[in-house]
C-alpha cells in the first residue's frame, strides 16, 4: 500500500522532572509501504483471453455438440453463413436465441453447423461471465467452493431446446440423404439396365438416340449414390454408354458431333482443374476438384485417340491437387503432433507453477506473471490433433485453475490477517483518542510511546484504509504533543523569568551586609530563593552553585563577626575566673564539653533528618532551614571548642 503521509514528528517523552519534561523526541513513521497488488482485491486478472475455448468446453458439458460433420456440411462455403463471430458481437442471449430460431425456420439444415457453432460460442461466452459472477457472490458470502452449483438459467434451457430441434433436423436430413442415396442407385441401377436394351431395340435410330439421350439426361439429374457404390456404378455406366456407341453404329456425323462436344466438355473439365493447382486455398481446391471429377463421370465419352490423353491430363491435374491435399493434411497433422507436444510442455510449467509452495505477495506477482506469459504462448500454438486437443485444454485449464485458486485463498488469508490489523488499529486510535486531552504530562507521553510501538508491531493494513486510520492515529498524537508543547513553551517563558529573578536576588545578596541583618538576614534570602519557581535546565547547575557560594560566604562572614565578639566576651570573662580560683574554671570547661557533646547530638540528628525530609512535600524549604540549623550548630560548636582550649592553656600557664 502506497502511504503517501508526512514524516511528521512526534515527541517521546522519557523525562526525569517537570523541568526537562519537554525535551526528548523521537517520530512516529508511516505505514509501511507494501508494493502491487491490494490485498482485497488480490488477484491480477488472467488478461490472456481464453473465452472461446472455455465457452467451447462448457457448451460440450451442457450436452451441445454437434457431433461430426457430413461430407455436405464440410463442402459449405463460409461466405453462405449467416452469422459469424463479429456480428454476434453485443448481442444478448435473447437475442441470440431469436437468431438461431430464425435460422431454423429460413435455412437448409444442412448448411447451418457453421451459424450453430457461432451462437453456440457467443451464448457460452455470456452464460460463462454470469456463472462466475454467481460462483464470486457464493464465495464472498462465505460458501464452500466445492458445494457451489449455478442457478438454473431458462434462456440455456431454451437454447438446448433450439439445438435439439436443430439435431433432430439434422439427423432426419441425413437419414433422409442416406436414403435418397439408395433410391439413386435403384434408379441408376435401372438406367443401366435401359441402357443395355437399347443394344437390341427394334426401333429407328432416331428414335433410339433420342432414347439414349433422355437416358443420360435423367442420369445427370439423378443424384449421389452410396459412396461405397460409386466407382462401380459409374463404370458399368460408363461400359454401356461405349457399348451403345460401338454397338448400333450410328451415324458418323452424328457421332463425332456427340463425342467432339464431349470432348471440348472434357477439355474445359481439364483446364479447370489445372487452374485449382495454382489455388492457395488447398482444402477448397479439393472440394471442387470432387465436383470436377463428378462432372468428368456424368461427361459422354470422346473418341478412341483422345481418351487415354484427356484422361490423363486431367488425372495429372487431380495427382496434383489430391498430392498436395494429402501433403497439407499429413503436415496439418505433423503441425498439431507439434502443437501437442509444445502444449504438453506448458502444461507441465503450469502445472509446477500450480504446484510451487509461495508464501509472499512479491512471489505470487512473480508467478502470476510468469503463469500469463505462459497463456499467452499457449494461444500462439494452433490446434492439437482433434482426439487430444480438448483432453489437452482441459489439463492446462485444470493447472490454471488450482494456480488462481491457491493465488485466491493466499490473499483471502492476507486480507482476513489485514482486517485484524485493523481492528487492532483502530483499537490502539480509540486509546490514543482516550487519553490525548490529558494534562498528566509524563503519564500520558508514556502511554502513546508505548501505543505508537505497538502500532509498529502490528502488520500492515489494507490501500483503502491505510491511509484514514494512520491519519486518525497521528492525529490523536499530534493533538497530544501539540498541546504539551504549547504547555511548556508557556513554562519555557516562565522559566526565563525566574531565571531573571534568581540572578538579581544573587546581586542583593553579594551586595548586602550580613553582619547588620545577621542569621534572619540569611533566613529571608533563602526563602525568596526558594519562593521563585523553576529555571532553565540549561542554567539550573551554575545557577545553584553561584547560590551556594554566596550563601557560604555570608555565613562565613557572619560567623568571623559574632565569633570575634563572643572570644573577647570569653576572654574578659576568663579573667575573672582566674581570679576566682581553679575550681571555677574547671567547672566552665566542664559545661563547656558537655555542649560540645550536645552540639555533636544535635547535628547529626538534624542531618540525619535530611534523608527523610526529601521526600516531603515542600521539600526544598525545609531542608534549606535544617541546612541553616546545622550550620548554626557547627559554628557553635567549633567556638565552644576554641572556649575549652583557651581554659587549657590558662592552666597550663598557672601551673608553670
Amino acid at each position: 500500500m502506497d502511504t503517501k503521509v508526512s514524516n511528521k514528528s512526534v515527541p517521546v517523552e522519557q523525562v526525569s522532572n517537570a523541568e526537562d519534561v519537554h525535551n526528548v523526541t523521537a517520530q512516529v513513521q508511516p505505514e509501511e509501504v507494501v508494493a502491487t497488488i491490494n490485498a482485497e482485491e488480490p488477484e491480477v486478472a488472467e488478461s490472456v483471453d481464453f473465452s472461446d475455448e472455455e465457452a467451447r468446453l462448457a457448451a460440450d458439458n451442457a450436452g451441445i455438440d454437434l457431433g461430426e460433420a457430413t461430407p455436405e456440411e464440410e463442402a459449405q462455403p463460409e461466405s453462405q453463413m449467416a452469422t459469424d463471430e463479429q456480428s454476434l458481437v453485443g448481442k444478448s442471449k435473447a437475442e441470440l436465441i431469436e437468431l438461431f430460431a430464425q435460422l431454423l425456420e429460413t435455412k437448409p439444415v444442412q448448411n447451418l453447423r457453421g451459424d450453430a457453432e457461432a451462437i453456440k460460442i457467443a451464448f457460452y461466452k455470456l452464460r460463462r461471465v454470469e456463472v462466475e459472477a454467481q460462483r464470486k457472490e457464493f464465495l464472498d458470502a462465505g460458501g464452500n467452493e466445492e458445494e457451489f452449483s449455478p442457478s438454473v438459467d431458462g434462456e440455456e434451457v431454451s437454447l438446448k431446446e433450439l439445438f435439439a430441434r436443430y439435431r433432430k433436423m439434422r439427423d432426419e436430413f441425413v437419414a433422409g440423404l442416406e436414403n435418397a442415396k439408395e433410391e439413386n442407385l435403384k434408379v441408376k441401377l435401372a438406367i443401366i439396365d435401359e441402357l443395355k436394351e437399347l443394344v437390341n431395340s427394334d426401333e429407328t435410330l432416331n428414335h433410339t438416340f433420342n432414347k439414349f439421350r433422355e437416358l443420360q439426361q435423367r442420369w445427370k439429374e439423378t443424384g449421389p449414390v452410396p459412396q461405397a457404390n460409386v466407382k462401380d456404378t459409374w463404370e458399368t455406366y460408363n461400359l454401356h454408354v461405349e457399348n451403345f456407341y460401338n454397338f448400333i453404329k450410328i451415324n458418323k456425323e452424328l457421332r463425332d458431333l456427340d463425342l467432339k462436344k464431349n470432348y471440348e466438355a472434357k477439355i474445359s473439365l481439364c483446364e479447370q482443374a489445372e487452374t485449382l493447382v495454382m489455388d492457395s486455398s488447398i482444402v477448397s481446391a479439393f472440394r471442387k476438384l470432387q465436383k470436377l471429377h463428378d462432372e468428368w463421370r456424368e461427361t459422354g465419352p470422346v473418341a478412341n485417340e483422345f481418351k487415354e490423353p484427356l484422361w490423363e491430363r486431367f488425372k495429372l491435374a487431380s495427382s496434383r491437387i489430391n498430392k498436395a491435399h494429402q501433403e497439407h493434411f499429413e503436415s496439418l497433422k505433423g503441425e498439431q503432433q507439434k502443437n501437442l507436444e509444445m502444449k504438453t510442455e506448458l502444461c507441465v510449467k503450469a502445472e509446477e507453477l500450480s504446484e510451487q509452495m509461495i508464501t509472499s505477495r512479491k512471489e505470487w506477482n512473480k508467478a502470476n506473471d510468469r503463469l500469463l506469459e505462459i497463456q499467452k504462448v499457449w494461444k500462439t500454438i494452433g490446434f492439437a490433433p482433434k482426439k487430444d486437443n480438448t483432453r489437452i485444454y482441459e489439463r492446462f485449464r485444470n493447472a490454471c485453475d488450482r494456480f488462481f485458486a491457491l493465488k485466491r485463498d493466499y490473499y483471502a488469508q492476507l486480507k482476513a490477517e489485514m482486517d485484524h490489523n485493523l481492528q487492532l488499529k483502530n483499537e490502539i486510535c480509540e486509546a490514543a483518542e482516550s487519553i490525548k486531552d490529558s494534562e498528566d504530562w509524563k503519564k500520558t507521553a508514556d502511554e502513546l510511546i508505548a501505543l505508537q510501538k505497538r502500532w509498529k508491531e502490528i502488520g500492515t493494513v489494507s490501500r483503502r484504509h491505510s491511509d484514514a486510520v494512520w491519519k486518525r492515529f497521528r492525529a490523536a498524537c499530534d493533538y497530544f504533543f501539540e498541546r504539551k508543547a504549547a504547555h511548556f513553551s508557556s513554562v519555557d517563558n516562565e522559566q526565563e523569568r525566574n531565571l531573571q529573578a534568581k540572578r538579581e536576588l544573587l546581586e542583593q545578596m553579594k551586595a548586602c551586609d550580613v553582619k547588620e541583618g545577621g542569621f534572619e538576614a540569611i533566613k529571608t534570602f533563602q526563602r525568596k530563593w526558594n519562593e521563585i519557581g523553576y529555571v532553565p535546565i540549561k542554567h539550573k547547575d551554575a545557577l545553584q552553585k553561584q547560590y551556594k557560594e554566596v550563601v557560604d560566604a555570608m555565613f562565613a562572614t557572619l560567623r568571623g563577626s559574632e565569633h570575634d565578639r563572643s572570644m573577647d566576651r570569653f576572654r574578659s570573662k576568663l579573667s575573672s575566673m582566674k581570679a576566682s580560683g581553679e575550681k571555677r574554671l574547671r567547672s566552665e570547661r566542664e559545661r563547656l564539653y558537655n555542649k560540645v557533646k550536645q552540639l555533636e547530638a544535635d547535628i547529626a540528628l538534624l542531618e540525619n533528618n535530611i534523608g527523610f525530609f526529601a521526600h516531603s512535600k515542600n521539600a526544598e524549604s525545609m531542608i534549606n532551614d535544617v541546612r541553616v540549623k546545622i550550620a548554626k550548630a557547627k559554628a557553635e560548636m567549633a567556638e565552644t571548642i576554641e572556649k575549652v582550649k583557651l581554659i587549657d592553656r590558662e592552666e597550663e600557664q598557672a601551673e608553670n
